[in-house]
């Protein structure tokens, strides 16, 4: 006898199915998602060790703050004998400023004059391997400027430079003292070529990634060879540059052996290029190992590394604002 469908009892989900039915198991972790967690580990790792190192600094530093306040930054004396004690990281930080000036005012123009004559006029056959040399010069240690600059370089900035200079414009107050090639100017002159291959081999790099119809378009209208780098080139890269500068800049501020080596050591403020002086990396490289473990002094060097690291910081601040300005987008197209 058949069975009529109203007549079947209806076959419905236990409740151990509904259960199990109504549980959302989470999806399978794909590469996607690996990818984008293992992203955002490395990028907190990056501020965590920011945030670490500032914490370090600071925390370092609350000693001299609270002994010398403003004064650590305004002073000019610094004396670590034991009972006068007396610190003051400006005599370092306008070294710093000296030596860094000088570097980039004679690094930057000629590392501009390197890069357009790669990119510019070079042939192929002397462009390849004279890049490739300036790419090495990147890569020598600066133990070995340093040592190149005490026994060779300084000599030379002696006896053809700085004595010349002495006995004509002596009387001039920024090149009073005594040509000793141990000052100021030494390492400046150090440190401007060690940024020259930096400097030289980003801004080839940059104008050689200029389209060639930018200088189409500056010949076609009968611009000479200078104005076509001066315009089509130059005025493209701009930005480029300016990036490259900053790299060799921040090179300069933070360079330690080299320059120690060179300048002299000697905590005083800067009035002339021919002055013995010290930086803020100079003056931690040298004294560090010597102070105590609690002392101010040791509190006064990391006083001056967290001034390092600002003034760094603000660097790097000043240049980005710097390229937000000159880098205008316009219609998708950088000009």
């Amino acid at each position: 006898m058949a069975v009529s469908e109203e007549a079947r009892p209806k076959q419905g989900k236990t409740p151990a199915r509904a259960r199990l039915a109504s549980l959302r198991f989470p999806r399978r972790f794909s590469c996607d998602d690996v990818f984008e967690a293992s992203s955002i580990i490395f990028a907190g790792v990056i501020v965590l060790i920011i945030v670490v190192t500032s914490v370090f600094l600071v925390r370092g530093s609350v000693p001299v703050l609270e002994s010398f306040g403003t004064g650590f930054f305004t002073g000019k004396n610094w004396i670590a004998a034991a009972g006068s004690e007396s610190y003051s990281a400006l005599p370092f930080v306008l070294g710093t400023l000296v030596t860094s000036a000088i570097a980039v005012a004679v690094g930057v123009p000629l590392s501009m004059g390197i890069a357009i004559f790669l990119a510019e006029m070079a042939p192929w056959s002397v462009r390849n391997p004279l890049s490739r040399v300036i790419e090495l010069l990147a890569a020598v240690p600066s133990i070995v400027y340093g040592l190149w600059g005490l026994f060779v370089f300084r000599l030379w900035i002696r006896d053809y430079l700085e004595t010349p200079i002495s006995n004509y414009v002596g009387s001039f107050p920024v090149f009073q003292g005594t040509p000793l090639g141990l000052d100021f100017l030494t390492a400046g002159l150090i440190l401007a070529i060690m940024i020259i291959p930096t400097v030289s081999s980003i801004s080839n790099d940059v104008m050689m990634a200029v389209p060639a119809s930018q200088r189409e378009a500056a010949y076609s209208i009968g611009a000479t060879r200078w104005e076509v780098v001066r315009t089509g080139v130059l005025g493209y890269a701009r930005s480029g540059i300016f990036g490259a500068t900053i790299l060799g800049l921040g090179r300069a501020v933070g360079e330690t052996m080299a320059v120690t080596m060179i300048i002299g050591n000697i905590p005083a403020l800067p009035a002339s290029f021919f002055q013995h002086g010290a930086t803020m990396a100079s003056v931690i490289a040298n004294e560090f190992s010597e102070a105590d473990p609690g002392s101010l002094h040791l509190s006064a060097l990391i006083g001056i590394g967290l001034t390092l690291f600002l003034f760094a910081l603000e660097i790097n601040v000043f240049a980005q604002l710097m390229v937000w300005r000159v880098l205008k987008v316009r219609g998708g197209s950088v000009e």
